[in-house]
């Protein structure tokens, strides 16, 4: 017995976890079967029980030929899908099941009844395989941000084409703004890109020629040219979409509970209704062989698990589905489950918390203006490729004109306005021309540009990375949702604690590598407990994606290798999702449990007022399609709730 009704086998899959099936309900039939089907199927109920025409009522055969027709039009996948499962000796299922009642029908002339089981059968894998299918939708909507176009140069001319369409070798060209769509060398002298989606670094790059460019980065500056070494189909965003295709095979618990429940529980029917056909031979006095074979025939129908197992996966794929809409991706229904038990979550500081963006924070002045100051360093600035340069030149553009500029490696700037000295960099640069300058420079956590004018020291600025706007609102939902918070990172500790504290997380610890980043995560699991989550967006951050229970990346402009190896994908780089995505994990585990009780309540009921006699084929039927309907619906109203 498969996942859920309709699905089938169709390949093995190595990922841990995955089932030998593929969720891609191929057996329903087209709707033009179906249309035809129903057509037949109603209009052979007004011949026999409206219209009551002696021609047709009393023609068995004919009655016979006309709800066979409607019969194979919906049947024939069923039956082909049941051949395929005892290929596999699988011969308990609910395939088979639907076959042998419906057939059993037919046999004792219970014609209508017979097409009813399996025609309404199919309409109900039609509703389900519609709610799966837009769940699915909006998951590859969301995550297709594949480069749509690439700009190549060929026969002589700069032509755009399709990513897929490039060759290794070719010359790309990338404008400012646009991300460069596969990998290569760059060609241009220099560019500026932004890195912080594939290193974890708040700090842009200066990339020079004959070095190494990544698709996913952002070009900063210039345009610039690329000779690709990679093709296409073999960049990361590719193999996420194609994780993405397996996602859906990837089981949570209760889903593989359900799965090992029904090889049981469908061969225990199949006894069943023999035991309740045959059994009372030896009881009843006036036993009448079809009435009793009627009964096992409505057991059968009743029993089926359809209802039961598709409200399940119904139930997550409805989950996975209002997360998409809410800009968060999880990779498996699993993670649904896990992040609704999350105790506590860790994140990264730079690109979760933090914008991973320079900007100038506080301007400090001694005997000058501000204006003048930044006028000064400003224009100084203005001639550096550095970050933190182009930092100070948006803050203030410059409008004066420097000459003998000279770059001080690792300390600053040396140039001359106005027939006057100008140092411009670190308080290592005054240190080497003996300038003295405030001791409390010497304690800013933030990264500062001291500006010197002939020998004297005229002020600092403060440059550092922005917290994100609702990153104290992350903090304070997930604090509400009775969740813990910690935050790990490779920048100073001073400042790690300090973003901390403005932001009320628990617990903070700065200056770790990805190993330092491991143990104290390692630590966190040490407790059985404990239920993590990471937060991340880096390379440096994917060994401890991997190691919680739920790895979470920032994946709007987090890197490639940060999204394979997480959990759960937060496409928007909102840190407030995090909470959103705990609500959607609560709110589809108590959808599927309500799933669970309804199914399992009716099913009891219903089995036992069949034995009983008491229930017939039409009410098995519509006992079992409207539990299943109502488990699609309940599924689906997920993702019309509002998180």
């Amino acid at each position: 017995m498969e996942e859920c009704c309709g699905t089938k086998p169709k390949k093995e899959h190595n990922h841990e976890g995955h089932d030998h099936s593929d969720h891609d309900h191929s057996h329903s039939n087209s709707k033009l079967g179906l249309i035809i089907s129903l057509v037949i199927f109603f209009s052979g109920l007004i011949l026999d029980f409206w219209i009551k025409a002696d021609w047709f009522t009393e023609n068995v055969w004919l009655r016979f030929s006309w709800y066979f027709v409607s019969y194979v039009l919906v049947a024939f996948s069923v039956f082909k899908d049941a051949f395929q499962l005892a290929k596999s000796f699988d011969f308990f299922n609910e395939f088979s099941l639907m076959g042998i009642a419906t057939i059993g029908a037919f046999a004792i002339g219970e014609f209508p009844e017979g097409v009813a089981v399996m025609l309404f059968y199919t309409i109900g894998e039609m509703f389900q395989e519609s709610a799966v299918n837009k769940a699915k939708n909006n998951i590859k909507a969301l995550l297709d941000v594949r480069p749509k176009e690439a700009t190549v140069f060929q026969n002589d001319k700069w032509e755009t084409i399709a990513p897929n369409e490039v060759k290794v070798g070719e010359k790309i060209q990338i404008k400012v703004g646009e991300k460069v769509p596969l990998d290569g060398i760059l060609i241009s002298e220099k560019g500026s890109l932004d890195t912080s989606a594939l290193t974890g670094e708040s700090k842009p790059s200066s990339i020079k020629k004959s070095e190494t460019v990544l698709a996913g980065m952002l070009n900063l500056d210039q345009v610039i040219e690329v000779e690709t070494t990679k093709l296409f189909e073999n960049s990361s965003i590719v193999r996420i979409l194609e994780m993405v295709q397996e996602a859906s095979s990837r089981k949570a618990k209760t889903e593989l509970f359900i799965r090992k429940f029904a090889k049981v529980y469908t061969p225990i029917v199949f006894v069943l209704a023999l035991l309740i056909t045959f059994i009372p031979y030896f009881f009843v006095d006036d036993y009448i062989f079809r009435d009793w074979l009627y009964r096992g025939l409505v057991f059968l129908v009743i029993s089926c698990p359809c209802a039961l197992v598709i409200s399940i996966p119904l139930g997550y794929f409805g989950g996975i589905g209002a997360a998409s809409r809410n800009g968060i991706l999880f990779k498996s229904s699993n993670f649904l489950d896990l992040i609704a038990n999350v105790t506590t979550v860790v994140m990264d500081k730079t690109g979760t918390l933090t914008k991973g963006v320079f900007k100038v924070q506080k301007v400090v002045t001694n005997d000058i203006s501000e204006s003048e100051f930044l006028s000064i360093l400003s224009s100084v600035e203005s001639h550096s490729t550095h970050p933190i340069a182009k930092a100070i030149s948006q803050f203030h553009p410059s409008d004066q004109t420097p000459k003998s500029i000279e770059e001080i490696s690792g300390k600053g700037i040396k140039a001359v306005i106005n027939q006057k000295q100008i140092l411009a960099g670190n308080t290592q640069l005054l240190k080497s021309f003996d300038i003295n300058y405030p001791s409390e420079l010497d304690q800013i956590v933030e990264t500062t540009v001291v500006l010197a004018i002939d020998n004297h020291y005229k002020g600092y600025v403060v440059i550092s990375d922005e917290v994100k706007e609702d990153s104290e609102l992350a903090i304070k939902n997930l604090k509400n949702a009775g969740v813990k918070t910690m935050m790990l990172s490779g920048d100073k500790d001073a400042l790690t604690q300090n973003i901390a504290k403005k932001l009320g997380i628990d617990s903070a610890f700065g200056g770790l590598l990805p190993e330092g980043k491991v143990e104290k995560l390692q630590n966190l699991k040490n407790n059985p407990k404990e239920i993590v989550a990471f937060v991340g967006d880096g390379i440096n951050d994917a060994p401890v994606l991997a190691l919680s229970d739920v790895g979470i990346a920032m994946g709007g402009l987090g890197s490639d290798v940060a999204i394979e190896t997480a959990d759960v994908i937060i496409q928007t780089d909102q840190p407030s999702k995090i909470s959103t995505a705990i609500k959607i994990g609560k709110a589809t585990k108590k959808i599927v449990y309500q799933n669970i009780a309804l199914a399992f309540g009716v099913k009891i009921i219903v089995l036992i007022l069949g034995a009983g006699g008491l229930a017939n084929m039409w009410e098995a039927v519509f006992a079992d399609v409207g539990v299943a309907l109502l488990a699609i619906l309940n599924a689906v109203r997920i993702q019309n709730m509002k998180f």
